[in-house]
């Protein structure tokens, strides 16, 4: 995906900084080109001779270079890339762009594009948590401008939190999945997704579910809306609000699930993130239970329907299904079991063991399961582990079904 793609690359003054030797190294290996921009903290942290001799292309460090910029350079540099990415972008480079500051090259470079723009923050906690990085961060996301990052982790001031630059292989992926929403390959595409909880009543006012937030879910079709899909959401009551710009299907319990999943069919893909309740109460009760002294009330059990097994067997099976294992041991084993057992094509297979926070949390660590094997993707946020599982979704079903639809 990143072979012939040019990339232009600001390296901000950051500790962080000596990272981008690493991302220029992973960027070369895949086939990108890379232009690097150095800004004058930035030389502090790395030289200009290691950017330059890892990119294999000449560094560029000063807006009023008599050469280039009696040919506009610095508009050429803007616009020739594919992509424009900063790397460390600091608290003070995120405020020059949310405040359209253009005083030196780098500055210049990100007034002057036409091109889509994915910043990785990196700074100090406290400069992260401030009240003017997170209004500049939510004036950039405003505008456009992409996120990637930033990590939690201890930091080189000796304290600990969000700030720390996200690792290359996560800005790597963040990368790809901006260059495929460029591209809009999903276009004329169909996917449903299912995300969030069920709610299985007790009574009136009490029901099973499980900690699902409906994070996952909900990023993975926003995910595949900005490759141009359309998409149908078939929602369960998430703690989180659905995406703009798709079409949202509400639904409480497992059997309305499968009813407003079958009725969105048929779509070229179907992605089954949703935790859906095996179990609902056979007798649940028409008014709520009251206490009764000395005896408790006794709930009897039955399974739901297996929805994903029913698509998967079903005559609007889409060409390609994707299941979702949450499992808290033997991750692998149980997803390659669960993924013969039902009949999809891949499982995406995580640890929600209580230590791991992923259950309701910010980040996922998955597992890709196929018929041609694993792939152990890095935890990431959860919105970068949906642009990387859309734009693989999108690569299968240009493999499978040809040009867009």
């Amino acid at each position: 995906m990143l072979a012939e793609r040019r990339i232009l690359l600001i390296v901000g003054g950051g500790i962080a900084a000596y990272k981008t030797l690493e991302l220029i190294r992973l960027l070369r290996a895949q086939g990108a080109e890379v232009t690097p921009v150095l800004t004058r903290a930035g030389e502090q942290f790395v030289t200009p001779l290691s950017l330059a001799a890892l990119a294999g292309q000449p560094l560029h460090r000063d807006l009023f270079d008599l050469t280039t910029e009696a040919e506009m350079g610095h508009i050429q540099l803007s616009r020739a890339a594919d992509l424009v990415v900063v790397a460390p972008c600091t608290a003070d480079m995120m405020a020059k762009m949310a405040g359209g500051h253009a005083d030196d090259l780098a500055s210049t470079l990100l007034m002057a594009t036409d091109k889509r723009v994915l910043i990785a923050p990196a700074m100090n906690v406290r400069m992260w948590d401030h009240p003017a990085t997170q209004r500049n961060l939510a004036t950039l996301k405003g505008d456009g401008v992409l996120v990637v990052g930033p990590d939690n982790g201890d930091m080189a001031c000796g304290e600990h939190g969000p700030g720390r630059m996200a690792e290359p292989p996560a800005i790597i992926a963040a990368i790809a999945a901006a260059l495929s929403a460029a591209e809009k390959p999903l276009a004329g595409r169909h996917v449903m997704v299912t995300s969030g909880p069920t709610h299985e009543p007790i009574d009136p006012v009490r029901y099973i579910a499980n900690r699902s937030s409906g994070a996952q879910g909900t990023a993975i079709a926003a995910a595949l809306r900005d490759l141009g899909a359309r998409v149908s959401f078939v929602t369960g009551p998430a703690g989180v609000a659905p995406p703009s710009g798709v079409t949202v299907i509400r639904v409480e319990s497992a059997r309305e699930m499968l009813a407003a999943v079958q009725a969105a069919l048929p779509a070229d893909a179907g992605v089954f993130c949703a935790a859906v309740a095996d179990w609902r109460v056979a007798n649940a009760a028409g008014q709520k239970m009251k206490k009764q002294a000395g005896g408790l009330p006794v709930l009897e059990f039955a399974e739901n329907p297996d929805i994903l097994a029913t698509i998967c067997a079903g005559p609007q099976r889409p060409p390609l299904v994707v299941g979702f294992a949450a499992e808290t041991h033997d991750v692998i084993a149980h997803a390659q079991a669960k993924r013969a057992r039902k009949g999809c094509d891949w499982i995406v297979a995580n640890d929600v063991s209580p230590g791991t926070g992923i259950m309701g949390g910010a980040e996922n660590a998955v597992h890709l399961v196929t018929a041609q094997g694993v792939e152990d993707w890095p935890r990431l946020p959860k919105d970068q582990v949906a642009r990387q599982l859309a734009a693989r979704i999108a690569a299968e079903l240009d493999a499978e079904l040809g040009g867009a639809a």
